[in-house]
């Protein structure tokens, strides 16, 4: 039998990388986290016990204060890199407790925030697709039927990357999709993979899985991080079916630039692809017959997903998550094994910490202090809304986008009450555009692993990545002041 050409892109796959534990940063960075690490450890304790011990100024209480330094420790920390995400997260919840922000045991329930067993059971859910074969055979078929031209096969990785999206995790669809693309672009004549067009397939599986990511709570973990710290905080909350009627029409115009963009920039040129096309077509024809595991993995996902819509405010996003997984291992579809190998325990321990540490900063009224002094530069909610939504954005480029929505999120909520904001409006504000990334390899799956394949360089997506970040930016405000309000958030009429 002939060799499996999509089994060797598998084995071609550095296992380093389907576990995104790869270190892509820009040589700056890993010099700034590395080289400077103990540099960096002793700055993050100076201005820590700085804060400390300083005199509180008007308007900030002790606690205030005391959480205020704990903050600034942790955003030090992750935005640098000097200590891991997680070691992080766990250094913040120690730090409330010994500081005296509140209680110990308080600081350690926030562990049990609904967001945190979301995020588990999604990857539970996502490992299940993934060990089934489910999203292979979905991503094979979608490419035999609609790639049979250079363009369509450029369409059918872009859309199917991002609704895959929709469901699964961003660093599920990664995995999935990217030994597809590799052993297409692989395949491709001498002289088709000299031209950009191998780049338009990395690049397409990596831009449409950034932008269905942002679709669902269950794209990214920063959506349900950015609900824990929401509803924590404020006892505010959005519903699954709200999530994604806000963020449905940004998804689809950036899907559209982003397409446009791609062939603009880089699939211009004429391209014979039979050789991926007869690739594509053997594997479809090895995978037989549809499995009967496949087909209950779909069916209990189509069933979550719809609970999720009808649902989720009486039984909870995760009382319906976990039941899907307990229907999992019922029907013998998932074992603990195959969960303990693809679930990233880590985001599930940092999400603790930064959730615990967002609630602290809003009792304390350490937020609402910090947004007073920011509210003293500008008295327009409006431009105020379009410089965290931009300050997101590019923070999403450089830095893991949980980070981004820990550091920003609990000062931006202490703004929504000092400019009179709805709650759930800034949530999104800043969520969405930490997770829309174009250019740099790190933070997201997609990106590294796109990189990985060896046909992107960043130069080349400096001024295609730019035009998509502002366009983010820009669709982004449109949909917040002109479509948001008719699902009655925002962004001027606070709620809760």
């Amino acid at each position: 039998m002939a060799e499996d050409p999509f089994s060797e892109a598998e084995r071609r796959v550095p296992p380093e990388l389907l576990d995104v534990e790869v270190d892509t940063r820009p040589l700056a960075m890993v010099l700034l986290s590395r080289s400077l690490r103990p540099f960096l450890l002793i700055a993050g304790l100076a201005v820590f016990f700085l804060i400390l011990h300083a005199t509180p100024p008007a308007g900030l209480s002790p606690a205030g204060e005391r959480a205020l330094a704990i903050f600034a420790l942790c955003v030090i920390y992750w935005v640098t890199g000097a200590l891991p995400l997680v070691i992080t997260g766990l250094l913040a919840i120690i730090l409330l407790g010994i500081c005296g922000v509140m209680p110990a045991r308080t600081a350690y329930s926030l562990f049990g925030s609904e967001a945190v067993f979301f995020v588990l059971a999604a990857f539970m859910l996502a490992a299940a697709v993934n060990y089934r074969g489910l999203g292979r055979r979905v991503a094979v078929i979608v490419f035999a039927r609609f790639g049979r031209t250079s363009n369509g096969l450029i369409r059918a990785i872009y859309l199917l990357s991002a609704l895959m999206s929709f469901l699964i995790p961003e660093h599920a669809v990664a995995a999935i999709v990217f030994p597809i693309v590799l052993n297409v672009a692989d395949s491709l004549e001498p002289a088709a993979r000299r031209t950009r067009y191998p780049t338009a397939l990395f690049l397409a599986m990596a831009w449409g899985t950034n932008i269905g990511g942002i679709a669902t709570l269950l794209g990214g973990a920063r959506g349900p991080l950015a609900l824990g710290i929401l509803t924590e905080s404020t006892g505010v909350t959005i519903s699954f079916i709200r999530w994604s009627a806000a963020t449905i029409p940004l998804v689809a115009l950036l899907l559209l630039v982003g397409y446009l963009v791609l062939t603009a920039f880089f699939a211009y040129e004429p391209v014979n692809i039979d050789p991926s096309i007869a690739a594509i077509t053997r594997r479809r024809l090895q995978l037989g017959r549809i499995s009967f595991e496949e087909t209950a993995v779909a069916a209990v996902l189509a069933v979550t997903v719809v609970a999720w819509s009808v649902a989720s405010q009486k039984l909870g996003l995760a009382g319906i998550a976990i039941l899907a997984v307990v229907a999992l291992f019922v029907l013998d579809l998932l074992s603990w094994q195959e969960v303990e190998g693809h679930v990233n325990w880590g985001i599930i321990l940092m999400y603790g910490g930064a959730i615990a540490l967002g609630s602290a900063l809003e009792r304390s009224k350490a937020a609402a202090f910090i947004a007073q002094q920011i509210a003293k530069q500008t008295s327009s909610p409006t431009l105020l809304l379009a410089a965290l939504s931009l300050t997101a954005q590019f923070l999403g480029e450089t830095l893991s986008h949980s980070a981004v929505v820990a550091s920003l999120l609990p000062v931006g909520l202490g703004l929504a009450r000092r400019f009179g904001l709805d709650l759930r409006a800034l949530t999104l504000a800043i969520t969405l555009p930490a997770g829309l990334t174009y250019i740099m390899p790190v933070s997201t799956p997609a990106n590294a692993l796109a990189y990985s394949g060896g046909y992107l360089r960043t130069k080349d997506l400096l001024v295609p990545g730019l035009i998509l970040i502002f366009a983010s930016w820009i669709g982004l405000n449109l949909v917040m002041h002109l479509y948001w309000p008719l699902l009655g958030f925002g962004p001027l009429a606070v709620k809760g």
